[in-house]
């Protein structure tokens, strides 16, 4: 299974980036995604997550508001959007999938020991 994020940059504080995860070696619309990140000397964190359609939703706190998870099953890709973007921000974001296809445990899910397989990563950096 491959994961091969995008879209990271420098963009100053407000401002909003977008990022791309395009999986390969599994079947994707049939299983949930997640987004993660990890600022230095922080442990990785929950960023948002995704059911197989789509349809279902969840963020952390944090970002509640300000970012948007979404993907295209035709394309094996998933996506968030990151607006009104904080310094606070500023990490590597990694997309991972879940272990568990959509027939198996909870749709959504903000636990990391549920997602297996995650990408390189892609640094957002937000200035001030």
């Amino acid at each position: 299974v491959q994961l091969v994020e995008s879209g990271g940059g420098l963009v100053q504080a407000g401002g909003s980036l977008g990022l791309s995860c395009v999986v390969s070696g599994r079947t994707f619309f049939r299983y949930g995604m997640g987004w993660f990140r990890q600022a230095p000397e922080k442990e990785r964190e929950f960023v948002a997550s995704i059911d197989w359609s789509g349809g279902t939703t969840h963020y952390a706190d944090s970002v509640k508001g300000r970012f948007t998870i979404s993907r295209d099953n035709a394309k094996n890709t998933v996506y968030l959007q990151m607006t009104k973007l904080k310094q606070e921000d500023t990490a590597v974001y990694y997309c991972a999938v879940r272990k568990n296809d959509r027939n198996i445990g909870p749709p959504i899910t903000s636990r990391k020991d549920e997602y297996e397989y995650m990408g390189q990563g892609t640094q957002v950096t937000v200035s001030s």
